[in-house]
């Protein structure tokens, strides 16, 4: 095999990446964010086009600074960065992102953050209304295995490694499937599920009501959040929704023990695993005898060939309906878990390469802001057979397509195969992103 053809990209779909940013006016209003302290008469690369060649680059799959090197001349990297694909001018260097992820401030990481979090909210404004009739939240911490000697990563007993622990936040509007995602907070290997959560919500919650004003918003969190700290805060004015697992203790097995003999003879009745809900009026000591509502779920699982086993579980929440309901309602946050596994395995969340600490939550913002270019991509796939396909599956599908470009003084056009097999999903999600396709 020959690798002699010059103007070839193998990124041809990635042009795609491009017409969602332009929708969502995402990446200029991010470079705004950060205070270049670079010395003007000597930049050859300014903040945008370093976001763009970063965030544009995490989407096709090069995850890391160093795929810079053998990118710079593609010319589909030069479009995206802005530039005609016959300029001399190469892309950014590995040395020169470097500098980029090591240079934002605390200050710009705030900022950062609040603004991806205006651009997701206000996208999710024009999807879905004004009128929006709910809200759903869900923070979910996971972990990010070190593998150097990376800042406040400490040894995590519960995860046997070293590691940091993110915490993703994600929202929901009525029964609509996607879960945008709005915020990524890292956190060190040693921190509680808490810490950062209400810090985070306090900077969501109002920003949410002014946009959707007439709409409830409801909180799920697992069992680490349910502390007394948490529990008030939910339930200060304004109020919202909540339902949180708590871990089981004595007393509320104790609740639960008549829901699980019903479970038991179920169970051994059908040969299978038996379910029954109730629920209980409890107030633990660091409630200070505030009585809270738990939902009870009491179950018996059982697998042929082993024994019954009981697995009760307990969520305690302010919400009014049938406890069944009700864990139903807790249990579909499960779908941010499939969500952070998209992250991880789509676009390498947990890819702390940095030294720094606040350089490694820039990676998460970075990463956060290519995952929103991807949703925007996935809404535009609406009623095709790509409306629901995870990143890597879009990156595949449709960045990833051979393509010649020949440049001429009028117009740049980019020759895919023709045999390319999703090419009418393209020209769809293409026209939808409100570009002119031949």
């Amino acid at each position: 095999m020959s690798f002699s053809t010059d103007h070839v990209s193998s990124d041809g779909g990635s042009l795609l990446l491009d017409l969602a940013d332009q929708q969502m006016g995402l990446i200029g209003n991010l470079a705004a964010c950060i205070h270049d302290l670079r010395q003007q008469g000597k930049i050859d690369h300014t903040l945008e086009e370093l976001l763009r060649q970063r965030i544009f680059g995490i989407a096709c799959g090069y995850f890391d600074c160093n795929d810079a090197a053998h990118l710079r001349h593609d010319p589909v990297m030069k479009i995206l960065r802005g530039d005609l694909p016959s300029s001399e001018r190469d892309l950014a260097s590995q040395p020169t992102l470097s500098r980029l992820e090591n240079s934002v401030s605390r200050t710009d990481l705030y900022r950062l953050g609040d603004c991806l979090m205006d651009i997701v909210i206000d996208i999710a404004r024009q999807r879905h209304g004004k009128n929006s009739s709910l809200i759903t939240i869900d923070l979910d911490p996971t972990v990010d295995p070190a593998h150097g000697e990376q800042q406040l990563t400490l040894f995590n007993a519960h995860y046997d490694c070293r590691c940091y622990l993110p915490m993703p936040g994600f929202i929901s509007f009525n029964a609509d499937p996607e879960m945008y995602l709005v915020a990524v907070l890292l956190r060190g290997g040693h921190a509680h599920a808490t810490d950062g959560a209400i810090g985070l919500l306090d900077r969501l919650l109002p920003k949410l009501r002014d946009a959707f004003p007439k709409a409830k918003i409801r909180v799920r969190l697992d069992g680490g959040f349910a502390t007394p700290e948490m529990l008030d805060y939910l339930e200060a004015p304004p109020k919202v929704e909540y339902l949180i697992s708590i871990p089981k203790n004595s007393v509320l097995v104790r609740f639960a023990e008549p829901l699980m003999k019903k479970a038991r003879r179920e169970a051994k009745k059908i040969k299978g695993t038996a379910r029954v809900f109730g629920e209980v009026q409890y107030a633990a000591k660091s409630w200070k005898k505030h009585e809270r509502r738990v939902v009870i779920k009491a179950e018996v699982a059982y697998q042929e060939g082993r024994e019954f086993r009981d697995n009760p579980r307990f969520v305690v929440t302010n919400m009014r309906h049938k406890p069944e309901n009700l864990y139903q309602i807790y249990r579909d946050r499960g779908e941010c878990e499939n969500r952070i596994k998209e992250l991880k395995y789509g676009l390498e969340l947990d890819r702390a390469s940095c030294t720094s600490f606040l350089s490694n939550q820039f990676r998460n913002l970075l990463v956060a802001a290519a995952y929103a270019l991807f949703q925007q991509i996935r809404y535009a796939a609406r009623g095709t057979s790509l409306e629901r396909t995870q990143v890597d599956g879009l990156r595949f599908r449709l960045l990833k397509i051979g393509v010649r470009v020949v440049e001429s003084a009028r117009r740049i056009v980019l020759h895919a195969p023709k045999a390319f097999a999703w090419a009418q999903e393209f020209l769809t999600i293409a026209r939808r992103l409100r570009v002119r396709v031949a």
